[in-house]
């Protein structure tokens, strides 16, 4: 179990400009990554970097939104809404809908997996190999017997997954508490 804090992680300007990355997770650690899990930030409109072969999921952590024309087609994502699920080699590009954003970014390659919202103290049962949760507020993580206590943007991440987790948020009402997220790798 590791617990990576986005505050913790220093931000790697983009080439273009337009925005910066922290990169919370990559595994196997290099260029030959399966599984990237990172946080953006969007300053300008402009275009996505292509990965041909990966599968992304993207969905927005702070800020009015954003709108991304995947391969001519617009889509408009908010803060709370579904994670979206895209390929790597979309031709994409970014329109912020008021100022910058937050983003949460997972990239499988040579692997599958999954993001999906996480609801407020019910159970998620990983179907993959790994998993992790990212939190949006602060809160308590149960995974089996063990509790860990998190703050808000945070990555709790599982190298092998528990049979079952849940998050239970430390506020109340927590509309939007975090997301689950899940890989496995291919075996080589």
């Amino acid at each position: 179990m590791e617990l990576i804090r986005v505050l913790d992680v220093a931000p790697q300007p983009w080439r273009n400009g337009g925005g910066s990355t922290r990169e919370l997770l990559a595994w196997p650690p290099g260029d030959d990554w399966q599984l990237r899990i990172s946080v953006a930030d969007i300053e300008t409109d402009g275009p996505f970097s292509a990965y041909p072969g990966v599968e992304r999921w993207f969905t927005v952590l702070q800020g009015a939104g954003v709108e991304l024309t995947l391969d001519g087609a617009p889509q408009r994502l908010h803060r709370g809404d579904a994670p979206l699920q895209f390929a790597g080699q979309a031709v994409v590009g970014c329109r912020l809908l008021d100022g910058a954003t937050r983003d949460l970014n997972l990239m499988l390659r040579h692997a599958s997996g999954a993001m999906q919202t996480a609801t407020d103290g019910q159970a998620w049962s990983p179907a993959d190999a790994q998993c992790g949760l990212f939190t949006a507020v602060a809160g308590v993580c149960q995974a089996g017997q063990q509790q860990v206590e998190l703050p808000p943007y945070a990555l709790l991440w599982f190298d092998k997954a528990p049979p079952c987790l849940s998050f239970t948020a430390g506020q109340r009402p927590a509309a939007l508490i975090g997301w689950w997220l899940a890989a496995s790798p291919q075996e080589s």
